[in-house]
């Protein structure tokens, strides 16, 4: 989904569909040009990813269980079973084949969370009027990460 598709979004699908579209920008951008990677940008997308993927392990994921009275989202041992590929993906030096692989699997990630009925638009409605609360609290967090 590209940011502004979906005009029923809520604001949690709104703001971590932009978040996907900026990681992606920076992903091309450090691979801009063929054979190389650009370290600087390839570290922010790095940094942003995980940040990315903090934000839904800490605040989304455990905010759906406890909305649905403590009941795991059905989606949620797949996803963390990504987050984990991912960020092991994340580890060592940026080479084609990593990169490759690292886009292969965001983009079945990213669907799943993007997608209609998927992690975001589940939570915008678990969380109801709470999804600008849980929205504020990934921000302090981000904020707090920035000055640490």
């Amino acid at each position: 989904m590209k940011p502004g598709e979906n005009e029923q979004a809520g604001p949690i699908t709104d703001f971590l569909v932009k978040d996907h579209g900026r990681l992606e920008g920076l992903l091309q951008s450090a691979v801009a040009h063929a054979g190389a990677v650009d370290q600087g940008t390839y570290d922010q997308f790095r940094a942003g990813l995980l940040r990315h993927i903090g934000m839904e392990e800490k605040i989304l994921l455990p905010a759906a269980q406890r909305l649905r009275g403590g009941a795991p989202l059905p989606i949620a041992a797949k996803l963390r079973l990504d987050h984990g590929a991912i960020a092991s993906l994340l580890m060592p030096p940026p080479s084609a084949a990593v990169i490759a692989t690292i886009r292969t699997v965001l983009k079945v990630h990213d669907t799943i969370e993007e997608g209609l009925g998927g992690l975001y638009e589940t939570c915008d409605a678990l969380a109801g009027s709470e999804a600008a609360q849980l929205l504020r609290r990934y921000n302090m967090k981000k904020s707090s990460e920035v000055e640490a």
